[in-house]
Parts: structure tokens; sequence; C-alpha cells
């Protein structure tokens, strides 16, 4: 890989992690519950989601 895909990629995947951490935080406590998500295990569901 290239320095360019790399970075490319590592963009691609803040990216996804951001938006991830984004709609699952504008979500309710109920909505969280529902879905069986503690707002605490949003960043790791997002780091997951993202591939880190």
């Amino acid at each position: 890989m290239t320095v360019a895909t790399n970075i490319l990629t590592s963009y691609r995947n803040w990216r996804k992690y951001r938006e991830t951490c984004s709609e699952l935080m504008r979500l309710t406590s109920r909505e969280l519950n529902d879905l069986g998500i503690n707002r605490g295990d949003i960043t790791q569901i997002a780091k997951q989601t993202a591939g880190y």
C-alpha cells in the first residue's frame, strides 16, 4: 500500500467511527436499552464497527 492509500483508509475508518458514535449518542437511553447497549459501550462499539 502507498502512503496515500494508508491515509485514505485511516480517514475512512475514522469517519466510520465518528458517524457511529454520533448516531448512537443521538439515541435516548431507552432506545439504547432496547438495543442492549449502555452509553458507556458506545465508543467500544464504534471502534469495532470501524475496524480498530
